[in-house]
């Protein structure tokens, strides 16, 4: 039997994978383009603008614009449009989502001095980043197998079939947990216990020393499906307090308490022809058909904080600049996964799940990217106004760390995995368990560079139109892009996404009267993507993993409402 392994880069893989990636650090700090009707319209660009409930979370020196009160909230209608192309097969999904974005308000105590005219404070909810999203596909033609790649981490890790079998006594009672190793090790080889457990590898030789074979081998032909779901949600509470001096320097600082709530549900199946599994009632490999998929559920929650600092110069009426610094959110995280399997093979319903059906926990803090922004906008009169941001974001800086002195004593959990570059599969963690996912992180990742564009005119008094454009490039590097990299996920969870580039038109209206004020934006997102089931073999470039184009249209309609005394 002719057998197809990811091969030589997967040597340094070890065969349990932690409970962190660096696939989790971008899920964790997505980009996302959200705020008021008025923001939206102008494509966000509103850092030397301020006077606006979303620039608190922006360039905080926007509420020292601020001359009056204000009250105001933000709905939001999101219509999600989805696509997924392998092959040249296409699958589409859609979804509707209804959101409050943003509802705060701005206090001015009046100073009575010309130095400092006025000090402002604000409170705003914003909902940051919505990771609402479902993405499904087919892939006609599969040229090698989940199931394969699993048998590929045994091999390089030297697995032997009592590292991956459940063993009991003549009563049923469990003498050895794989997933609670009992050996005062920390170490669950998670993806290949479910697949021993699935059938879908076979251990071949000597039980001590197999040889590890996957589905996929000569004269086997197959597809595959995949189904992902994410949501969830960053929001944001803000307090801000600025002011400004000689009506020429507008200063301001964000104090931002955050809530994280991110959920993923991900489904993978193969259907083939011809494949080598084990039959229990022969006790040996034999080519069958196979019908198997996996579920992974995948939760993270948790608080964070981080601090902003903003500045806006005018020093003319007709030309402002401003520039605004935050710092990366810091969060304590906690999270949850697990994962079960579902197969049939001669006639027979398979099913399995990790460490018995509980889910595994895990707590750990992680660090999201620096972000800095600069900003120009011009006033012409009182009728028109153009805006323009540049917009940093280190992706490189993301960083995961412990809670607390993780190792050091305490109960090890079954959710922690192997040292990511062991070179044996019974060494411990070096004394950072981070070290190389936060390497991962700067191999994969790099800065991001966002640019938008907007303009307001004002028709008459009362009556605003506005529109904008927001361009944001990718932030993964060429080579994981180009399939030059083996990537390395979390968990029993092979299967993530690369993001390329995301471009964002807008359009808006404004009407104000005596104070009140309420506009209205449409906002149309489209973002590219690419899903891998499971880490490609750069040595291998003929036989590569199940992948699909993803694109992703969003189209919001965004309506604000509030008031001005």
């Amino acid at each position: 039997m002719k057998k197809i392994y990811l091969t030589l880069t997967l040597a340094s893989l070890s065969f349990g994978a932690f409970a962190q990636s660096a696939i989790d650090a971008y899920r964790f700090s997505q980009p996302d383009l959200r705020g008021t009707a008025r923001f939206m319209g102008m494509a966000g660009a509103f850092g030397a603008l301020g006077g606006d409930l979303s620039t608190l979370s922006q360039n905080p020196a926007g509420i020292g614009v601020y001359r009056s009160n204000e009250i105001g909230f933000t709905l939001d209608l999101d219509m999600q449009n989805s696509s997924a192309t392998a092959q040249g097969l296409k699958s589409t999904d859609s979804r509707t989502k209804f959101y409050l974005d943003n509802i705060g308000g701005v206090a001015t105590l009046r100073l009575n001095s010309t130095a400092m005219p006025n000090l402002n404070i604000g409170f705003t909810y914003n909902k940051g980043v919505s990771f609402n999203r479902r993405y499904k596909g087919n892939i006609p033609q599969l040229a090698n197998s989940m199931s394969n790649y699993m048998a590929a981490l045994a091999n390089n890790e030297g697995l032997t079939v009592a590292d991956v079998s459940t063993i009991v006594d003549n009563n049923n009672n469990i003498i050895y947990d794989p997933y609670n190793p009992n050996d005062g090790g920390i170490q669950a080889p998670w993806l290949d216990i479910l697949g021993y457990d699935s059938y879908l590898i076979n251990p071949n030789g000597n039980p001590d020393n197999p040889s590890w074979t996957g589905q996929y081998g000569s004269g086997t032909t197959g597809s595959a499906m995949f189904d992902v779901t994410e949501s969830g949600s960053v929001d944001e509470y803000n307090i801000a307090i600025g002011g400004n001096i000689a009506n020429t320097v507008f200063w301001g600082m964000n104090f931002d308490i955050v809530n994280f709530n991110y959920n993923l549900n991900a489904n993978y199946g193969e259907n083939l022809s011809n494949a080598y599994v084990y039959n229990p009632n022969s006790n040996s490999v034999e080519q069958t058909a196979s019908q198997w998929g996996m579920r992974n559920l995948y939760s993270a929650n948790g608080q964070g904080f981080n601090y902003q600092l903003g500045l806006i110069f005018k020093p003319v009426q007709e030309l402002r600049f401003g520039i605004a610094f935050h710092t990366p959110t810091y969060y304590n995280l906690t999270e949850t996964y697990s994962a079960n399997t579902g197969a049939q093979y001669y006639g027979q319903n398979i099913s399995a799940s990790t460490n018995n059906g509980y889910p595994g926990s895990q707590s750990y803090n992680f660090q999201s990217p620096w972000k800095v922004i600069a900003s120009v906008a011009g006033v012409i009169g009182s009728k028109f106004i153009i805006s323009a941001d540049y917009e940093w974001n280190g992706y490189k800086t993301m960083k995961f760390s412990e809670p607390n002195n993780y190792g050091v004593g305490g109960d090890w959990g079954w959710d922690y995995g192997w040292d990511l570059y062991s070179a044996s599969p019974k060494a411990l963690y070096n004394t950072d368990p981070y070290a190389y996912t936060n390497q991962d992180i700067k191999d994969i990742y790099k800065s991001s560079n966002s640019l938008r564009i907007g303009a307001e005119y004002r028709v008459t008094p009362s009556f605003s139109v506005r529109a904008g454009y927001s361009f944001v490039s990718s932030p993964v590097e060429a080579k994981a892009k180009n399939n030059d990299m083996t990537i390395y996920t979390a968990g029993t969870m092979p299967n993530y996404r690369l993001d390329d580039t995301t471009n964002y038109i807008t359009a808006g209206l404004g009407y104000r009267k005596n104070g009140f004020y309420v506009d209205l934006a449409y906002v149309y997102k489209h973002m590219n993507s690419e899903y891998h089931a499971f880490t490609p073999d750069p040595s291998e470039p003929n036989i590569p993993s199940p992948q699909a184009k993803l694109a992703f249209s969003n189209s919001r309609i965004v309506l604000s409402a509030g008031f001005k005394f």
